[in-house]
């Protein structure tokens, strides 16, 4: 693939061609971030047509189809797919109607949706119904949005027709992206879209609650994506996107988005074919590199999985160049234990020290909170759990009593204003304590779908107190808006740490306990535990009183080990860590724990699955 600019490898200066959006145009006298008027997606993708239409907008590398199959769109033709399916979508629905994406990743997937955009309608990206354990999230969803019309593919076609049949009220109209023609653009018609416009619902993963559907406008997408472009240090346009990550999901929807902004590219690939080979990725990440800087997301558990299975063959490994990659990993929390894993294995490939980048977002901000600045390698801090969960930052050495690790997520993204708040009073808190985490920005989104009681309580908070002094909501009017995350942390040095969620804080015997730190303890005790699936939950006892449940998968390879000494290594390890023991301790097959679609823990459903015995495994 040609380089897209003849700018010298690694250099970091934001020349772009004639035409195309400036960061500086993004940037007001203070260097606070102001988007020019009428910037949206549909203006960006134009102006990148108009620009720089010959180049390379998004790659996806086809592993079903073959190892080598690669289909590349320019900017230009996807402008033509843009106009053709944007007619045939004008044929059927108004600006303003709600339209999903049920389609397997792929290049008409990013039509898809920047098509339902460019019709004015409001994209709503979901998934086709053949991702495994994920039927109810779908159904809730599209029960929630009310689609007028579904786009699809082919491949896809009797899949989404006969889910949808299932459901309940109208059927929305089925839409084949793949039959329509690129002549189909002739019969579209230019629509005005504006900032405040909604471009899409971004629907919740589910990990503590039902999803629901946060309206994200044009003005939240910019800012955020130019917030990304600043925090990352994404200033060159010889800048790239790697990634595997669902189209249905934030971070896998920002990965197609920052392309837009500079006319960039992006290199695609499915979830499963990482799952299956992430070599894959690494590989991908290795090409990039050589063109120019790469930039890529991922969990913890793709990082953790890639340094057990992620290095090519021997053959292959000379020709591995890491030296250009950066790499966001947003978890809730981050693990340090996945980042050392991956920098040892890959390290020596060039990767730098500082290219794996802790950073913290939500679906209600768009996506980006904070990360760690430029030249900053991750890092963790050990604090004392008990004063942890009592809500204090007890700096501790990391072989004490009680210590656990927590992953800086470093500075808050230009322009957006964080506080850590007592959630019951709704006053600010200083550095070193820990509270809930409100955001006020323009990147924030503007509500739930259909929910205003929702989202006044989310999106409506006021901030009762700020600190009289020192206080990080000093550039936020009186009276204004906050974003209430539900998210808890603190600010230790100026940097944010990220401690847990406030539904997922687990109460025995009178002590609060974040499940993580439990679930991290488990993992350590015992090789037969498989690293990142683990559940803390509670359960009642006969009396009422909730007991710790821990259930843990299997590692790889395991399936005939007697689990019994598993079992009991983590009681002890939990019971001399944690000073409680649990009740009953589970030890599963792999894929036994749910997980959402964005492959979070969902506690939740674990402790339902437990209660009402679905969980099936022999108790020990």
């Amino acid at each position: 693939m040609p380089t897209l600019t003849g700018m010298a490898r690694g250099e970091d200066l934001y020349e772009p061609p004639e035409g195309l959006l400036r960061i500086e145009d993004c940037l007001d006298a203070n260097g606070e971030i102001a988007l020019p008027p009428g910037t949206t997606l549909v203006s960006l993708i134009e102006r990148n047509v108009a620009n720089v239409g010959h180049h390379i907008a998004y790659r996806f590398l086809d592993f079903a189809r073959g190892e080598g199959d690669v289909v590349e769109w320019t900017w230009s033709y996807l402008d033509v797919r843009l106009r053709a399916i944007g007619a045939r979508i004008q044929q059927s629905v108004g600006p303003g109607e709600r339209v999903a994406i049920l389609a397997p990743q792929g290049l008409d997937y990013v039509a898809g949706f920047y098509a339902a955009v460019k019709a004015a309608c409001v994209a709503v990206p979901l998934f086709a119904p053949e991702l495994p354990g994920h039927a109810q999230r779908l159904e809730v969803a599209l029960l929630d949005a009310r689609p007028a019309l579904i786009l699809t593919t082919a491949a896809a076609l009797d899949a989404v027709a006969g889910f949808l049949a299932r459901l309940p009220g109208p059927q929305p109209e089925i839409v084949v992206i793949d039959d329509i023609g690129d002549e189909a653009g002739a019969g579209f018609t230019a629509v005005e879209v504006g900032m405040g416009d909604v471009s899409h619902l971004q629907y919740t993963s589910g990990a503590t609650r039902a999803p629901v559907g946060v309206e994200i406008t044009h003005r939240a997408v910019g800012t955020n994506l130019v917030q990304m472009i600043l925090s990352i240090d994404l200033l060159n346009r010889n800048t790239h996107g790697v990634s595997w990550l669902p189209l249905y999901h934030d971070m896998g929807l920002s990965m197609i988005g920052f392309p837009a902004v500079y006319g960039g590219h992006s290199t695609l690939m499915a979830p499963t074919a990482f799952v299956r080979r992430p070599q894959r990725w690494i590989q991908a990440l290795s090409a990039g590199s050589k063109e120019g800087r790469v930039v890529t997301a991922a969990p913890n558990f793709a990082y953790e999985w890639a340094a057990q299975r992620g290095l090519p063959g021997p053959g292959e490994r000379a020709d591995l160049d890491l030296a250009n990659v950066v790499m966001i990993i947003g978890s809730e929390p981050v693990s340090m234990a996945a980042i050392t894993a991956f920098n040892d294995v890959f390290g020596r490939y060039g990767l730098p020290p500082d290219a794996i980048k802790p950073s913290y977002g939500i679906a209600e901000a768009t996506l980006l909170i904070a990360t760690t600045p430029h030249g900053q390698p991750a890092r963790a801090e050990y604090f004392d759990s008990t004063e942890l969960a009592a809500g204090r930052a007890d700096r501790v050495a990391p072989d004490a009593a009680g210590a656990v690790a927590q992953v800086s997520c470093g500075r808050v993204a230009r322009s957006l204003s964080a506080v850590v708040v007592d959630p019951d009073t709704a006053t600010e808190l200083p550095d070193g304590r820990v509270g809930e985490i409100w955001l006020h920005g323009a990147n924030v989104g503007r509500g739930y779908w259909n929910r205003p009681e929702e989202t006044r309580e989310v999106f409506g908070a006021r901030l009762a107190g700020p600190l009289p002094a020192g206080s990080r909501a000093r550039s936020v009017p009186a009276g204004a808006s906050w974003l209430r995350t539900g998210d808890l942390g603190m600010f230790v040095d100026g940097e944010l740490f990220v401690t847990g969620r406030i539904v997922d804080l687990i109460t025995v015997a009178g002590r609060n306990f974040y499940p993580h730190e439990i679930e991290t303890v488990a993992a350590d005790a015992s090789p037969l535990v498989r690293r990142g699936y683990v559940a803390a939950v509670t359960a009642p006892d006969d009396s009422g009183t909730e007991q710790l449940v821990v259930v843990a998968e299997r590692a790889t390879g395991t399936s005939r080990s007697d689990p019994a000494p598993a079992v009991d290594a983590i009681r002890v390890a939990v019971s001399q860590r944690f000073g409680i023991t649990p009740v009953d301790v589970r030890l599963l097959p792999a894929g036994a724990i749910p997980r959402t679609t964005s492959g979070k823990l969902a506690r939740r459903a674990c402790r339902a699955a437990y209660l009402d015995g679905s969980l099936s495994a022999a108790r020990h």
